[in-house]
């Protein structure tokens, strides 16, 4: 009688772990770091590769658009007398252009990188994560133009502008959750671009950007006023219009309608960031099949 050989047992590594997939966190938190950071500078310096501006341009892009708007909602139909309105439009410019690159980039991320996600094995958070990082270098550089600006309209340095690091880490917080959420949502489900494209034009006009809520609620329109503070990309822009720019801009707990509602800004920020985490890491092991 013909036997077949005995297939061999699989190999276990050193210590008696099983092998696993590509995983979202993996190899450690110094190499998780080094690689976003690597993928981040790269990615920075690529984009401006052969350009004859090279970062100017990234000044050029905000500035362009608050002048046109600077023109429109001050000069022809202003919407506010609130002091200084000029560095609050450019403020809240400079924010919502950070949230819409770090989010609207991130959305296919994942999916423009298919060739380095078949092939090489590195912790695939890297790829979102290193997407926010790059418009992190961009808000930096758009921030330094809010603040001279600032300095040239008469805006004078002072301590509360030390609640700016916190504040824009929450945005930034809240920034990378969405930017995971869809970034894994995407490779599944390819209407996530033209959805995400129609909230991002949505946020824009009601974050408090062009019109403050100052004037919202001067017309009557208090409650409405709260509602929309309850989105952190408002509350961090309220608050930094309060502390940076002028007390006469409400601060963001009196906007929400008081300080103990501030929480849920808050609240919304870390669940998103969460949920982005939790969505994320489920799916990576399988983003490769599904691409």
């Amino acid at each position: 009688m013909i036997t077949t050989p005995a297939q061999p047992a699989p190999q276990m590594p050193a210590g008696g772990r099983e092998v696993t997939g590509p995983s979202a966190f993996s190899g450690g938190p110094r190499r998780f770091v080094s690689l976003v950071r690597t993928m981040a500078v790269q990615e920075f310096k690529l984009r401006f590769f052969g350009s004859a501006l090279g970062y100017l341009w990234q000044l050029m892009r905000p500035m362009m658009l608050f002048g046109v708007l600077f023109v429109i909602f001050t000069v022809i139909l202003p919407v506010s007398d609130q002091p200084n309105f000029g560095v609050a439009l450019l403020l809240g410019i400079v924010l919502y252009t950070f949230f819409a690159e770090a989010t609207g980039t991130a959305v296919t991320c994942v999916v423009a990188r298919e060739n380095m996600v078949r092939k090489i094995q590195f912790p695939r958070m890297v790829i979102p994560m290193a997407v926010v990082l790059e418009a992190c270098f961009n808000l930096v550089l758009n921030l330094v133009v809010v603040f001279v600006f600032g300095i040239a309209m008469g805006l004078r340095p002072s301590a509360s502008w030390l609640a700016v690091l916190p504040l824009l880490l929450i945005l930034v917080l809240f920034a990378t959750g969405i930017s995971m959420l869809l970034s894994a949502l995407y490779v599944r489900y390819r209407d996530v671009q033209p959805i995400w494209d129609v909230v991002l034009q949505i946020a824009f006009y009601g974050s408090l950007i062009l019109v403050p809520y100052e004037t919202i609620a001067s017309q009557g329109y208090e409650e409405l006023g709260h509602a929309l503070v309850a989105n952190p990309l408002a509350a961090v822009l309220q608050e930094l219009r309060h502390l940076v720019i002028d007390p006469a801009y409400v601060s963001a707990g009196e906007a929400i309608g008081g300080g103990a509602l501030l929480v849920v800004p808050l609240t919304v920020a870390v669940a998103t960031f969460l949920l982005g985490w939790w969505v994320f890491n489920r799916e990576a092991p399988r983003i490769a099949e599904q691409l």
